[in-house]
């Protein structure tokens, strides 16, 4: 084999030529490995693309970080993802996804029982939000053999749903609105608490459904709800969704009724139909119409179900939340005249026009 050199042929070896060879090859094998270190170096210290967490149900989920797209697959939980700042990042819901107005704009993926994988996928989501009392099992192991992470929630107080909605911030990546959240929410029901909490209870009977007649059991977050309002529902019942007989309603016979804003277009008719129903007639709530009507806040395990609460707390008990004027602890010195007026002319004045000390006129 010959090189030219300068000009010059010159002859080089078979010897020489595999020394060039090895040289040479491994020359462009360093070179490499550098370009690919130097390649490598700066995700080293990036951040990693997954992140486990455990969720409500148990499972341990991998969370792709950060989370920038959310398909929320129950009304509470897109009440949440608001709540939290997060509206942005929401780019699908479900058809019963209605609150705040916004919502309804999002991509809509079906309904919470049966949505459409079809249109979740197209939607790319980091991530889909379930619950486990109302999205099936199937749905999530359908959205597991697409590759698409799901987080459940699953409260069942209101303490359960302040803490869910501070673990679901953690989760998304915004823990400080997640605490700001529940602070907010801990004040109002610790104010409540100081306002009822000399009050008897009042018996509720809080109705899902009239026809068959349905409320909800003791261990539900509406249940615990009820209490911090001040109630407590009288059907003592472990099922999350009781039905009740009419004949038991009577004899238990409630204070009030409540409906939640829903059925508020249909609660007078309701009550009207109820009272001419065997068993209804005897009941005092139907027959004196004590009936409060709530935001359907309270169906939803979310924050804003706290003004529902503080609503129908005020419905219950009007009195916890009179405000007494508190009396100025300024008075005027007796021998001093109201200013711009001149001495004699106050004593001119009738007895309802006299300023009397003590600043009450």
């Amino acid at each position: 084999m010959k090189f030219a050199l300068q000009g010059t042929l010159v002859k080089v070896s078979a010897r020489q030529r595999f020394t060039c060879f090895l040289f040479t090859a491994s020359a462009v094998l360093l070179s490499g490995a550098a370009s690919r270190a130097q390649s490598a170096s700066p995700l080293s210290t990036a951040s990693p693309a997954f992140r486990e967490v455990t969720d409500e149900a148990g499972r341990i989920v991998r969370v792709p970080q950060p989370v920038n797209r959310i398909v929320s697959l129950a009304p509470s939980l897109t009440e949440t993802v608001y709540a939290l700042g997060l509206q942005d990042r929401l780019v699908g819901d479900t058809d019963y996804c209605d609150y705040p107005a916004d919502a309804q704009k999002k991509t809509k993926v079906g309904g919470g029982i049966s949505p459409s994988l079809e249109v979740i996928a197209a939607l790319h989501p980091d991530l889909v939000l379930v619950t486990k009392s109302f999205n099936r099992l199937e749905t999530v192991h359908s959205l597991d053999n697409l590759g698409i992470s799901s987080y459940a929630t699953d409260p069942h107080t209101l303490e359960d749903i302040i803490a869910s909605s501070k673990k679901l911030s953690d989760v998304l990546g915004v823990p400080e609105a997640g605490a700001s959240v529940a602070a907010d929410m801990q004040r109002h029901l610790a104010d409540l608490q100081k306002r009822l909490a000399a009050l008897p209870p009042k018996r509720v009977l809080f109705v899902v459904w009239t026809q068959p007649l349905i409320s909800v059991g003791k261990d539900t977050f509406i249940a615990d709800a009820l209490r911090h309002a001040g109630a407590v529902s009288i059907v003592d019942a472990k099922q999350s969704w009781p039905q009740v007989s009419l004949e038991e309603v009577a004899r238990l016979q409630p204070d009030f009724l409540v409906f939640s804003a829903s059925h508020s277009e249909s609660v007078s008719p309701a009550v009207d139909v109820l009272a001419t129903l065997p068993g209804w007639s005897i009941v005092e709530a139907v027959s004196n119409r004590r009936v409060a009507v709530i935001s359907e806040a309270v169906n939803r395990p979310a924050p804003r179900i706290v003004s529902a609460i503080e609503d129908l707390a005020r419905q219950l008990h009007p009195n916890a939340f009179v405000e007494i004027p508190q009396t100025s602890k300024e008075k005027l010195p007796k021998e001093n005249p109201p200013p711009n007026l001149p001495p004699a002319a106050n004593s001119s004045l009738s007895p309802a026009q006299k300023i009397i000390p003590g600043g009450c006129a």
